[in-house]
């Protein structure tokens, strides 16, 4: 029988890294989920059979606790974790500020330093970051957020030009617009926010291009959504 694929999700919530979970669990993967709380992931855990496991991606040790208990490491790794401070530049909290790099750009690097060692020893493997429309243009009274995205978009350009040429798919998706949600409902049929299960589809697709075609970015945004 084909080994079973498997897949780690870092900073799973219950939107877009959530209809991941349930989409690579249908497609077979054995899925583990990461969260810096994982309670809150016990009935997505039971939907998709899948690990639970605490970590705080902005820790090393914790990251490398993550991965010591992965031991044959993940075909795909997916970096969800996101944080952002707002408010007018001369306000901001230093502190807010340090934790939105924490968490948008260090943590990323943490985790994909990480999935990438075990990935180069076996000679393949997927890495997905989920970008946002600040990692592309800096909107105003979001400057922490603006550079978190910025720094974790040129982390996940300059892993695909180094990676690429050894087998290791390195993708970047910039999701520009609102998400559909529970708290964000959008008129019926109007389809003016995104669906993370489309969202998830999108994924899905990057992770199983060949690799004569592969993408290093996608950007995925609703119909009626302005450039």
């Amino acid at each position: 029988m084909p080994e079973t694929r498997s897949a780690l999700i870092a900073g799973v919530g219950d939107g877009v890294s959530a209809s991941l979970a349930r989409l690579l669990a249908r497609e077979g993967y054995d899925v583990a989920l990461a969260a810096r709380d994982p309670g809150k992931l016990s009935a997505l855990a039971a939907e998709t059979k899948a690990s639970v496991h605490a970590c705080d991606v902005s820790q090393v040790q914790e990251v490398e606790a993550l991965f010591s208990g992965l031991p044959r490491g993940r075909d795909v790794v997916i970096y969800n974790p996101s944080y952002r401070t707002r408010g007018p530049l001369i306000e901001l909290d230093p502190e807010e500020v340090r934790r939105t790099l924490e968490v948008c750009a260090f943590g990323a690097f943490l985790v994909a330093q990480q999935a990438a060692r075990h990935m180069l020893a076996r000679g393949s493997g997927t890495i997905i970051f989920t970008g946002a429309s600040a990692g592309v243009r800096g909107f105003a009274r979001s400057a922490p957020f603006a550079m978190g995205k910025f720094a974790l978009r040129g982390l996940a350009q300059s892993m695909a030009r180094e990676l690429h040429p050894q087998n290791i798919h390195v993708g970047h998706v910039v999701i520009d617009g609102g998400i559909r949600s529970s708290r964000r409902v959008d008129e019926p049929g109007a389809d003016k926010l995104l669906d993370p299960d489309a969202i998830a589809q999108s994924y899905l697709h990057l992770i199983n291009q060949p690799r004569s075609s592969w993408s290093w970015e996608i950007e995925v945004r609703p119909w009626v959504e302005g450039f």
